[in-house]
């Protein structure tokens, strides 16, 4: 993985001190995990609003076994 990029983040003293308490932590992993994380839980929100989206804007009377069904036996 090559990195290209820094970012600077802010954190309490408080937390700084204990962090540094934990020399053997990559803290840059931890950040790199968690902001994956993040970014991986608004994606999939987004996407879970795009699907009730068009599940709104569907017809409420089809329905997708029926539709299956028509297809299988029409190609028999």
């Amino acid at each position: 993985m090559v990195y290209t990029s820094n970012v600077t983040i802010r954190v309490p003293e408080d937390l700084k001190r204990r962090m540094e308490e934990h020399r053997d932590v990559n803290w840059s992993e931890v950040a790199r995990s968690a902001f994956e994380e993040t970014i991986q839980r608004q994606e999939m929100r987004r996407a879970m609003e795009g699907i009730k989206a068009m599940r709104d804007r569907s017809d409420p009377d089809w329905d997708g076994a029926a539709e299956i069904r028509k297809w299988r036996d029409a190609a028999r």
